[in-house]
């Protein structure tokens, strides 16, 4: 039963990095930023069991580096907003990228696998806006360059029981 548990959470890691690769990158690095926040959240959405199982950390990782190269996605967007003159010098491009992912998977806990609504997404957007602002961004531009990468992830489609079954 371990070696499965092992192998639902890489396989969790897996469809995560083939989503976040997913996210065509564009001349606006905090869009993409946004962008990817928004593909974790599908991923989520998409596969609430198995998203549950990705964090279950009291079994390892067959690859420790696939989740690992999640937030690297992440750190390479933040880089070059930094490169880019969107967020200041000081910026710790790992820091900063686990604060983002922290907003989105408290999202996506709560609303994939937990109590809230569907809705609650909707308060990514402003969240990820106040982070990156802090992080140096201009705010007007902030909250545009965000909102045209988040959007609205798409709730979770219903599921066969075959696909239950599969997850």
């Amino acid at each position: 039963m371990d070696g499965l548990w092992k192998a639902l959470r890489q396989e969790g890691f897996t469809r995560l990095a083939t989503q976040l690769a997913a996210v065509k990158m564009s001349a606006d690095p905090v869009r993409d930023l946004a962008a990817l926040g928004s593909a974790y959240l599908a991923n989520a959405l998409e596969n609430p069991d198995l998203y549950r199982v990705m964090f279950d950390t009291g079994f390892d990782l067959e690859d420790a580096g696939a989740a690992d190269e999640t937030l690297h996605c992440l750190v390479e967007a933040i880089e070059r907003a930094k490169a880019s003159g969107r967020f200041r010098d000081e910026v710790d491009p790992l820091e900063l990228a686990t604060q983002s992912w922290t907003i989105g998977h408290g999202l996506a806990s709560l609303v994939a696998t937990g109590p809230l609504p569907h809705q609650t997404l909707a308060h990514g957007a402003p969240m990820l806006t106040a982070l990156f602002t802090s992080a140096g961004d201009e705010p007007a531009r902030c909250r545009q360059s965000v909102e045209h990468g988040w959007g609205q992830p798409a709730p979770a489609r219903p599921r066969s029981r075959d696909r239950r079954d599969r997850a």
